[in-house]
């Protein structure tokens, strides 16, 4: 186990209860003799993770929820194809760097084999993970769902499912799938306006935007996270430049 732990970061924290830690009990079976030995350090909770009662999410909470939420995401359609591992494979590289991928996909393999409760464990996330760690969450199933430049209504409907019991918010749900599926009017859905605002209802919203997705917002789970994080803010500025140009402004 403790070839794991430094690519799961904080330590692991709530994910360890409930239905991802069923599933990550399967997955570790022998991490209580990691911890024994030392190799492997499971990190107590301290008044300084938690806000208004909710835990700060620790980069290995992150890290198990992403990738419990991948296989569900790539067991959508009932069958996991070596395409989908690869397409997730490149992913994984992209975001994390080739090292961290290959330990990630040595973890999501078992999870495969274990059946998904999805909606408990989306649950089990909401109840525990801050709302700005949630819609990167989301950004990043989104990102897995678009790996083959196509996201299939089965797909969407367990972004749907998953992201309505994780809590996040039907416009902000709308709002990433624009970032990914090409849709009328999509710079607007994605400033989460309508076609029909004033300039400045735009500039407003765009404003509101830019400070909901800032890259600082998930500082707190790693520089990783915070540099894919990035990658949310680009596309908010790109569909508010978009929209400028739409309508002759410089």
């Amino acid at each position: 186990m403790g070839k794991y732990g430094k690519w799961i970061g904080g330590g692991l924290g709530w994910v360890m209860a409930g239905p991802i830690g069923a599933i990550l009990g399967f997955v570790f079976g022998s991490m209580y003799d990691s911890m024994q030995s030392g190799e492997y350090v499971l990190e107590g909770q301290t008044a300084e993770d938690t806000d208004y009662g909710r835990p700060h999410t620790r980069p290995g909470d992150f890290s198990m929820s992403l990738l419990v939420l991948t296989a569900a995401m790539m067991k959508a359609d009932n069958s996991v194809k070596r395409s989908e591992l690869n397409y997730v494979k490149q992913f994984f590289i992209r975001q994390f760097g080739p090292e961290q991928a290959r330990q990630q996909l040595q973890v999501l393999r078992r999870i495969l084999k274990q059946n998904i409760p999805v909606h408990d464990v989306a649950v089990q996330i909401r109840n525990n993970m801050d709302y700005s760690s949630r819609l990167q969450l989301m950004h990043f199933l989104f990102g897995i769902a678009g790996a083959d430049n196509q996201v299939v209504s089965q797909e969407i409907q367990m972004l749907k499912t998953i992201s309505g019991a994780m809590g996040v918010h039907n416009h902000d749900f709308e709002s990433l799938k624009a970032m990914f599926v090409k849709e009328k009017d999509g710079a607007y859905k994605i400033l989460e306006i309508q076609p029909g605002a004033s300039l400045e209802q735009v500039k407003k919203a765009y404003r509101t935007m830019a400070s909901k997705y800032h890259p600082d917002k998930v500082s707190h789970l790693g520089q990783d996270i915070q540099k894919a994080a990035k990658e949310k803010f680009q596309k908010i500025n790109a569909a508010y430049q978009e929209i400028l140009k739409e309508r002759g402004v410089k």
